[in-house]
């Protein structure tokens, strides 16, 4: 029947390509004919009525005007002639000179008394398609005529091109139509597998038989949700009712969720079923995807027994993936107490119903327990969960006592009321027994106590308790919870001694910053310093008082945590104050730190330790100007509140980090207004996971602005806007608010390079202090000052000038622009001089040289108010 179709089809569709082959060829020269009459006759038209043709046709040599036209136009429109011709039929112009002058043979004359016409004739050149068209004067009368002609074979020619194209479009349509014919032959054969009818019916035989005698349901449902087919395992297994097939799912009385299952059209493996007292493992499949009709096919396993054996192995493997589960959460932070709740947390509910830890006070913080021989060890309640959440197990923090004397876990289960006795048992102390009573009454009946060891020492206890309905524990339940606790006793002692390392690493950090603000009048301070939640940074800051009322302020940071981090911001702390102590410029004080930093960085760089790499601002407030000058090497800028409320940034330049060297410092100075706050810190305040420094800085200018606050409250509010939970980095904080001294306060005078001028100081500081109430510090100061001037007479430059401030202490200050600085030595008993900065030295209480860009200024400071008994013996100098 295949072959048969096969050949009719190809037959007729080779009639029907051969036809329209035919077909396309006669249209085509036909077509190809009518349009070359049309482009004859309108290049005749174009040429006859074109701009000077009928003036050329009556000048006296029309051939010379009209030939290069016509053959011009012949080539452009690609026809074979281009003929004028007069109207008696005279040619001027001819592709063949020969011609020209000659008569026309042909129709020409019914031209001169019409509009023209188109006809195939034979001509000169053989039978072609041409057009005449007469060439019209202004007045009406015809000046001449124009022929035009394409020769037939030419038209012929193109149409024939067509004839290949036509001939390979029928044969593409012919391979096309006996592939399709053979596609569909071997389609019907591969569907029929080239069975006959004999092999088809064995065939199905052979099927039917397998389909009922095998131990698996087999269902097809149908995509109108009848059921189509049901073998008797099936019928069996669902207990379907004898005329079941042909009917809806919905009516074959099946139980709701089994009838949804079957219809609902998913891919579906292994899902369990329960039909009666039987679990079925349904698998469902669409019968659509290899190109049969739509609908599902449904196979059913009974694996009651199956589930039975398997129970076990289940069993086993949520064990598995509890202590799976158990590696990844006990142990997340380095927390003793969030460890040991993690630790009970993971037990419930897939091993116990309530769980709790219990740890020895030493381990909470930090420190190794020892055991005591034979005694109890003192251990606290750390951590209690439970699926009641009325319990009446011990709460978070009660002591509970225990006796090491058990290395391995014990289970007790108790139907009977003595959990008294179970406790004593388990080296439980300190029990109350009205607790076990209330753990028996709310149905408490199994406990496993598993000691918690790490290193050969006892850390705690681990409990696992189960009531109600929940199986006793059993032996297999006991080296769970032995295997449980041994990971969660890592996890303990981890973080324990995390816990140890941290509080040392705290301690020697608190040690080395400041445990209080120095004494000083230029501003009023305070500061925040909070460590970071885990590790200990090296951030610090400082406030140290200068000469001439003036004070520093230093805010640092050391890269990375730990005690070496601390270790080296205290290295970097004291090396600022021994530099600050030779009083140089910001600048120049953060080219002296970074050169030490450059340092430590070369004698640590074996990799035993991190490099020592850190940023610091530090800034010169100046009491008497009320101006500040600062500096900064790789540290966030200073923030100045103005009393008004106004916030603003300085524009401070910024260096390299300290440690990177091959760049100098820069300094920047602004006046700082009385009354205005400057606000230094660290990076941490600022930045932080999750938030761009940017919003940061935002949020620290808003928290900064609007009302006038003391420092302390400004301290509490940036860490209020800025800090909501627990810092990642170590913050500082420090708050400044300026003041200034009084014009009363401060005396100045310009001195002459003359040794008596020395006179007319001493006479002005004497009236200067007595105005001020200060008579009992004339006779030092004098002696003080006129040592200092006298020495920038004798060995300094002018001009020289002498400045008194009156501060919370006396200072006198001698300037001059040279750049040598005194030293203080011992004098020999010959020697008549050498003994002026030994006087200096015994009169103040702190005397210096600090360099200016103009020279030095040598500085002297007294205590005021001191009584004349403490004043140094003159006796023998």
């Amino acid at each position: 029947m295949a072959g048969q179709v096969f050949v009719f089809v190809l037959g007729l569709v080779l009639l029907l390509v051969v036809a329209g082959a035919v077909a396309l060829v006669v249209q085509g020269r036909r077509d190809i004919m009518d349009e070359a009459r049309a482009h004859t006759l309108s290049v005749a038209e174009t040429f006859a009525y074109a701009p000077g043709t009928a003036a050329a046709l009556d000048s006296k040599d029309p051939t010379a005007i009209l030939q290069p036209r016509a053959e011009e136009v012949r080539k452009r429109t690609h026809v074979e002639y281009v003929v004028v011709m007069s109207p008696q039929g005279i040619r001027y112009t001819h592709p063949d000179p020969a011609l020209i002058g000659k008569h026309v043979i042909g129709p020409y004359k019914e031209a001169l008394t019409g509009p023209g016409f188109t006809r195939t004739v034979t001509a000169s050149r053989g039978r072609a398609v041409i057009s005449v068209v007469p060439v019209p004067r202004p007045d009406g009368s015809v000046a001449g005529l124009v022929s035009v002609g394409i020769a037939v074979e030419s038209v012929n020619s193109v149409a024939d091109r067509s004839i290949p194209f036509s001939a390979g479009a029928a044969a593409v349509a012919l391979a096309l139509t006996a592939g399709g014919a053979a596609f569909l032959s071997r389609r019907l054969r591969r569907q029929t597998h080239g069975l006959g009818a004999a092999e088809m019916t064995r065939m199905y035989e052979h099927h039917d038989a397998v389909l009922h005698a095998v131990r698996e349901g087999v269902l097809i449902v149908e995509a109108d949700r009848r059921l189509t087919l049901a073998n008797d395992e099936a019928r069996r297994l669902l207990d379907l009712p004898p005329d079941a097939e042909g009917r809806p799912v919905a009516d074959l009385g099946l139980d709701p969720d089994t009838a949804e299952l079957l219809v609902c059209g998913r891919t579906v493996t292994d899902e369990v079923l329960r039909s009666g007292n039987r679990l079925l493992a349904v698998n469902l499949r669409p019968t659509d995807t290899h190109g049969g009709p739509p609908g599902t096919v449904v196979t059913l396993r009974d694996t009651t027994e199956l589930r039975a054996v398997t129970g076990q192995a289940e069993y086993a493997t949520e064990r598995l993936l509890l202590l799976y589960e158990a590696g990844a959460r006990i142990g997340t932070t380095l927390d003793v107490t969030r460890t040991a709740q993690e630790l009970a947390e993971v037990a419930i509910p897939g091993f116990a119903d309530a769980a709790t830890v219990d740890l020895a006070d030493p381990v909470l913080h930090g420190d190794e327990p020892v055991t005591p021989d034979g005694g109890t060890l003192d251990m606290r309640r750390t951590a209690v969960v439970s699926v009641h959440p009325e319990h009446p197990l011990y709460p978070v923090g009660h002591p509970v006592g225990f006796v090491p004397t058990r290395t391995r876990a014990m289970r007790v289960h108790s139907d009977d009321a003595d959990l008294q006795g179970d406790f004593v048992k388990l080296g439980w102390r300190n029990w109350d027994p009205d607790v076990a009573e209330r753990l028996r009454e709310q149905g408490f009946h199994s406990l496993v106590s598993v000691p918690m060891h790490a290193r050969g020492t006892v850390l705690g206890m681990a409990n696992f308790w189960r009531s109600g309905d929940s199986e006793p524990f059993d032996d297999d339940d006991l080296s769970f919870a032995e295997e449980l606790v041994a990971r969660g006793a890592i996890g303990v002692d981890n973080a324990r001694r995390y816990t140890r390392e941290h509080s040392l690493a705290v301690t020697l950090q608190r040690s080395l910053l400041p445990r209080g603000l120095p004494e000083q009048n230029a501003l009023d301070v305070a500061y925040r310093y909070l460590p970071a939640y885990e590790g200990v940074g090296g951030d610090w800051f400082d406030v140290i008082p200068l000469s001439g009322a003036r004070v520093a302020l230093v805010v640092g940071d050391v890269v990375g945590h730990g005690l070496h981090a601390a270790a080296t911001m205290g290295r970097l702390r004291t090396s600022v104050h021994n530099f600050s102590s030779l009083d140089p410029a910001p600048d120049e004080l953060l080219g002296h730190l970074d050169e030490l930093v450059s340092r430590i960085d070369r004698d640590e760089a074996d990799g035993s330790a991190e490099i020592a790499g850190a940023t610091c601002l530090y800034a010169i407030y100046d009491a008497v100007s009320g101006n500040c000058a600062v500096a900064r090497a790789g540290h966030p800028g200073p923030v100045l509140v103005l009393p008004d409320g106004t916030v603003e940034f300085p524009e401070v330049p910024i260096g390299l980090p300290l440690g990177i060297g091959g760049m100098p410092f820069e300094a920047a100075g602004f006046h700082v207004p009385e009354g205005s706050r400057l606000v230094l810190y660290t990076d941490g305040l600022v930045e932080r996971r999750g938030r761009d420094i940017d919003t940061g800085l935002a949020l620290l200018r808003d928290s900064l602005a609007g009302r006038d606050r003391t420092p302390e409250e400004t301290c509490d509010d940036v860490l209020d806007a800025l800090l909501h939970d627990r810092p990642n980095d170590d913050v500082a904080l420090l708050v400044a608010r300026t003041r200034t001294l009084d014009p009363d306060q401060v005396a100045q005078w310009a001195v002459a390079t003359d040794p008596a001028a020395v006179a007319g100081v001493r006479k002005n500081v004497a009236q200067w202090l007595t105005d001020r109430g200060l008579e009992e510090e004339a006779f030092a100061t004098e002696l003080i000052l006129s040592e200092l001037v006298t020495n920038a007479v004798r060995y300094g430059t002018a001009p020289i000038e002498v400045r008194l401030l009156y501060d919370r202490n006396l200072i006198c200050e001698v300037s001059d622009s040279s750049s040598t600085s005194p030293h203080m030595r011992y004098a020999a008993t010959t020697d008549e001089g050498g003994r002026g900065l030994f006087l200096v030295a015994q009169f103040a209480e702190r005397w210096g040289t600090r360099y200016t860009e103009t020279g030095k200024v040598i500085w002297s400071e007294q205590a005021v108010g001191e009584s004349g008994e403490d004043e140094p013996q003159l006796n023998g100098l």
